[in-house]
């Protein structure tokens, strides 16, 4: 076995098509438009490129064959950070074979030692942590678009190289049919009558102001999360241009002081999995067409939170709830939604796991983010 620095048109294609390989007999696995992938290391699209740098390998056997491939990445708006300098790696497939694991993982820590870190993170992406973050490790049910899906076997993969859970997003789900509880619809209508809060869902021909009170509500948000690092214009940009495709603007909503103060905010997209299902990936012309013909004519039946956020001296204020329930009254209305999974929440973040709670969704899979420290 040999390992292979991903530079030119042939390692990228063996570097895609390896999935192919590890999933063929899974049919819950959907290929991601490899496109959106392949923006991950484009420097021309990918902005983390400004303060970081990533690049990735494939494994190759004895006869040729790609058996594995791994990504790594330095962030040095986080790093830094860390309790040592951390790294990470990510985009990981490989056979069931400890010691292919075991190269794959040695090159991405050899990369990020030479670049001055101590210690590595994974799997994550070379972006937010909304995509590609985490490993599956209970709950192998059919996943949704962005969100990582991998064999059980992975889990050993990384546990006997020496990785230790550094945390665990845990994704929860609502029926969408049974609704919220009775107890959160009253506690929403009376919020909407008594305190002079207005609700608005995304309107697509005033992007720039939506995209600032976005802005303004997530840095305040997540701003004493660990590690947090404020969200730019140029992030919020490329995040919609990605989405632009599938998203449907009544499922993204903002709540609003009575002085007209962004508040707080939910994203939800429908599962784009259900529309690229036998692409291949792929959206050349054919992929094109049978994308848009998808777009008109399937009824999503699947639905995700990419993200929410309230400003802090706003939250306990019932805000969320109310977010909820206009979801729930669009959602009613066309009435073809089954599913909407509240993802990922890390175990640290006991607010948001309690408001799951709160509106009644149940436990869907959970994946782990790994640390493994170079000199242990």
């Amino acid at each position: 076995m040999h390992i292979q620095e991903v530079s030119h048109k042939a390692q990228v294609d063996a570097f895609h098509q390896l999935p192919f390989f590890i999933y063929a007999n899974d049919p819950q696995w959907v290929c991601p438009l490899l496109n959106n992938i392949e923006s991950v290391f484009d420097p021309k699209r990918n902005n983390f490129f400004s303060f970081g740098s990533c690049t990735r390998w494939i494994l190759v056997d004895e006869q040729g064959k790609t058996i594995g491939r791994i990504a790594a990445f330095v962030n040095e708006k986080k790093a830094f950070k860390e309790s040592v300098p951390t790294g990470g790696c990510g985009f990981f497939e490989c056979i069931d074979d400890q010691s292919a694991a075991n190269m794959l993982f040695d090159q991405a820590r050899t990369w990020l030692k030479s670049k001055g870190m101590e210690a590595m993170n994974g799997p994550i992406n070379f972006g937010e942590n909304d995509m590609w973050w985490g490993l599956l490790v209970d709950g192998f049910s059919a996943p949704f678009y962005g969100m990582n899906y991998n064999p059980p076997y992975y889990k050993k993969l990384f546990e006997q190289y020496g990785f230790v859970t550094r945390y665990e997003q845990i994704s929860n789900r609502i029926d969408v049919p049974r609704g919220l509880p009775e107890k959160v619809m009253k506690i929403s209508k009376w919020v909407i009558e008594r305190r002079g809060f207005t609700f608005r869902h995304l309107n697509t021909s005033n992007l720039a102001k939506f995209s600032k009170d976005f802005k303004e509500i997530y840095n305040d948000a997540w701003k004493d999360f660990e590690n947090f690092t404020p969200v730019t214009d140029l992030t919020i940009q490329e995040t919609l241009q990605k989405v632009k495709p599938i998203m449907d603007p009544q499922l993204i909503w903002f709540a609003y002081s009575s002085d007209n103060e962004p508040l707080a905010f939910v994203m939800i997209l429908p599962d784009t999995n259900e529309l690229i299902r036998g692409l291949n990936g792929k959206l050349n012309l054919l992929g094109k067409l049978r994308f848009v013909w998808n777009k008109l004519t399937v009824k999503h039946k699947r639905m995700r939170a990419v993200i929410m956020g309230t400003k802090e001296k706003y939250r306990n204020q019932g805000l969320e709830s109310c977010l909820f329930m206009k979801l729930q009254e669009y959602a009613h209305t066309l009435g073809h939604y089954q599913e909407l999974e509240l993802s990922w929440v890390g175990d640290f973040n006991n607010k948001m796991l309690a408001l799951h709670e709160g509106i009644g969704a149940v436990y869907a899979k959970k994946h782990t983010t790994y640390l493994y420290h170079f000199n242990r």
